[in-house]
């Protein structure tokens, strides 16, 4: 099967990823970061084939005791290279606070990672499902690994960032080994994105708390006017608990004023 590149930009942050379309032979993930003077870092998946003998078949090594199969390999494999592209949202600074020269912002990954907290000490909701609640927090801005963190700055529309994010959410899966974890994760991902169960309005809602928390914080640590943040969630909070929060967050700037 013939690989297509695909190339992904996040304008605001000037990242380009290299992502070859997903074939099934065995994938060899890795990528390169250039230094902090370059704008630009690649990431790459490249497709080589697995060993075979002469029937087809995937040969292993002769006389070694306790091989994993092929399937266990292969799995393993898999997950690996998607949790080593995921280290993309570790490193990846939230373009918001770049744009305000925030100093020593917080990653993709430091938002999710504090969103599943929320949800992990949230009291218990009649028809809410808390543990999905927790997996739809760590997944629901997993597609920028690889497109980044756009924001309405970035002056790209809702639908081509809704579908460069599909795209890349796409090929993640398929790099996961498109099996029942990569089902869940995909589902989780659109769920949230077309806000369509009470899990996603609740996610939705602690996706703004952390945000105006986080903005809130950086107003105490560095002196920093973020009330943009504030303006611009107001009045959105669909739930009880994301009001109360919110609430709550406001409240104690107020008294720092």
């Amino acid at each position: 099967m013939k690989n297509v590149n695909r190339v992904f930009f996040c304008k605001s942050l000037s990242l380009v990823f290299l992502v070859p379309s997903f074939t099934r032979s065995h994938l060899r993930f890795t990528y390169s970061a250039a230094g902090a003077s370059s704008p630009n870092r690649a990431i790459h998946c490249m497709a080589s084939d697995s060993p075979q003998s002469g029937d087809g078949s995937v040969s292993s090594p002769p006389n070694v005791a306790a091989v994993p199969t092929s399937s266990s390999s292969s799995s393993a494999s898999s997950a690996i290279d998607f949790l080593s592209l995921c280290t993309r949202l570790k490193t990846t600074p939230r373009a918001g606070w770049i744009k305000r020269d925030v100093k020593d912002p917080e990653s993709i990954a430091d938002h999710m990672y504090r969103m599943g907290l929320m949800a992990l000490i949230s009291s218990d909701i009649p028809g809410v499902n808390r543990d999905k609640c927790m997996k739809m927090a760590i997944v629901h801005d997993i597609a920028e690994a690889i497109v980044g963190d756009i924001t309405p700055s970035c002056g790209i529309s809702k639908e081509e960032k809704n579908r460069r994010e599909s795209e890349a959410l796409e090929h993640m899966c398929k790099l996961l080994g498109g099996g029942e974890r990569a089902k869940e994760i995909a589902e989780l991902w659109r769920e949230y994105e077309e806000n369509s169960s009470p899990e996603a309005k609740v996610v939705k809602d602690f996706d703004k708390v952390e945000l105006i928390l986080q903005a809130l914080e950086y107003e105490q640590e560095q002196g920093k006017d973020l009330e943009e943040f504030f303006q611009s969630t107001a009045g959105k909070f669909q739930t009880d608990i994301g009001k109360a929060w919110a609430s709550e967050i406001v409240s104690r700037r107020r008294k720092q004023h």
